[in-house]
This record gives C-alpha cells, structure tokens and sequence, in this order.
C-alpha cells in the first residue's frame, strides 16, 4: 500500500515556495507527512486544513503552519477555486546562520497550547506576510545568484514573527529540547512506523530500536511527538483506513489486514468509535 510518508531532496532543494491553485492542480491533498516545515497562507476560497488530530477551516489571509513530521491533508468545503501560498524547507539549514534556535524551538511547539499553528487574518503583519511570500515566490522562481540565502532571510524572517507572537501567549523560548547523539534515531521512528503500519508494532520493540529504554523512548516521544507512540501509531493505522476506503475499491478485510488492526471486527469498532459510522457508511458518504 502507498506510504504516507513524502520525500523531499532537502539536499538540492531545501527551500520550495509557490502559489497552489485547485483550478489547475490535483486536489484534494491527501494524509502525508515529511522531514520538512510546511507553511501555508490562503489566498482565496475555503479550505479545511487538517494537522494530525486538529482541523482549521481556513479563508483568505489565514495562515497554517504544518511541522515536520505531522501528518497533514487539505480539502475543498465546495466546488469553488482554492487558492493559496506554499513555503516549505528545511529546518535543519536555519540553525547555523541565527542566533534563534528555531529547529529545537518548533520541536517543542508541538503539542504546546500557547503555540497555535493556525494563525487568522489580521493576527499577525498582513502586509509582511503577504511580501515574504511574494518575495519567496519570485526568488524560486528566478533562483538568481544567491537564492538560497535570500530564501533563508525570508524564512527566518517569518519564523521569528510567529515566535513573537507565541512570546505573547506564554510559549517560553528561553528553553529548547537539545537531543543527544544517540537520540537522533527518534526522529525517524515515524517513518519506520508509517512503513511497517501492517505490522504488529509494540512500542517496546520500536524503543530498542533507538536504543532506549520503554520509559525513556516514551517520554522523548511524547516530547517531540506532543503524543504517546500508541496513540500515533493508531493515529497513522486510521488515516490509511479512510484513504484506503475513500480512493479504492478494497474490501474491509484487506482494508483492515493492510493497516495492522487485529482484524475486520476490531477495525470496524476502532472506526465507529472515531467517526460514528461504519467503515463503509463513511466510504458512500465521501463518494456523494
């Protein structure tokens, strides 16, 4: 089955910038996740944004900030035109060239309720949003001598406005979650997870693979994750469900066998327990 995990070439291209529009581009966005931040800004229409268990309907001037790792999908509310900024790069080229930690920082975002990762209209500059934007635009657009760099100011520039903006509402920045050499393998347990969902995976097993202990592997996942690794790994179980269901024609039973669930009965309990509907009551209403 298809994975939801979506590479990106952070090594040639650690900075993307562009204008989405659903009047010429595949849409919906389906459930994925990547290494890099995501970061969107609407430009017109209605858009439900969805970021691991939170939902946003968003409208134009609006802003959602999806972080690496976080399983993340974009959906139309009606037929009518979408259209909106993208910025997406890698974290990882920021922490070298600023005296804010933002890598570390944003880790800690997760999950932290005095940081919202939806911003409204007006919240934050309008009019320097919209010219990061633009500018970034432009820049990938030309990639003229020095591009990166530019890219980089751009980034950096917006970033620091939303942590000014968290500043106000409590999120502390005066202390950042700095992992150890040998903690770097967690950071990529959920793309082992994410590829071997139709496993039986034991959060106990996914710990020794990163040379942890159950308790310690745990708490450094909650941490980075903003929730427990069974919970995820039911999280990401359930999403392949519903795109299974809404974009093939599989049966429950190899819906169920696919996504790592004990079996057709226990899916379908799981399933109504989320979303009050049977598996295949859902399937009928998303294809109206």
């Amino acid at each position: 089955m298809n994975s939801l995990f979506e590479y990106a070439d952070s090594l040639n291209a650690p900075y993307e910038c562009f204008v989405f529009d659903t009047a010429v581009e595949t849409f919906p966005i389906h459930p994925h996740w990547h290494f890099f931040m995501e970061i969107v800004y609407m430009i017109e229409g209605t858009a439900i944004m969805n970021c691991d268990e939170e939902s946003f309907v968003t409208e134009p001037g609006d802003m959602v900030i999806f972080l690496p790792y976080q399983v993340h999908s974009i959906y139309g509310v009606s037929c009518q035109t979408v259209k909106y900024y993208v910025l997406k790069f890698d974290m990882g080229k920021l922490g070298s060239a600023s005296d804010i930690p933002f890598q570390p920082l944003f880790r800690l975002a997760k999950g932290n309720e005095h940081a919202s990762l939806c911003f409204r209209a007006g919240e934050l500059e309008e009019k320097q949003l919209q010219w990061i934007f633009e500018k970034g635009c432009k820049e990938m657009q030309r990639q003229e001598y020095g591009y990166q760099s530019m890219m980089q100011f751009y980034v950096s520039s917006l970033l620091t406005m939303v942590l000014r903006s968290w500043r106000e509402e409590g999120f502390d920045t005066d202390q950042f979650y700095s992992a150890a050499s040998g903690e770097e393998s967690i950071y990529y347990i959920t793309e082992y997870i994410d590829s071997h969902i139709q496993d039986n995976l034991k959060v106990e097993e996914l710990a020794e693979r990163c040379h942890m202990s159950y308790s310690y592997f745990a708490k450094c996942f909650h941490e980075l994750y903003g929730q427990s690794c069974k919970k995820y790994i039911a999280f990401i179980r359930m999403c392949k469900a519903e795109e299974l269901l809404v974009s093939t024609g599989k049966d429950l039973n190899y819906i169920s066998q696919e996504t790592g669930f004990a079996d057709c009965s226990h899916f379908i309990k799981a399933f109504k327990q989320k979303h009050g509907m049977t598996p295949r009551q859902y399937r009928e209403s998303r294809r109206r």
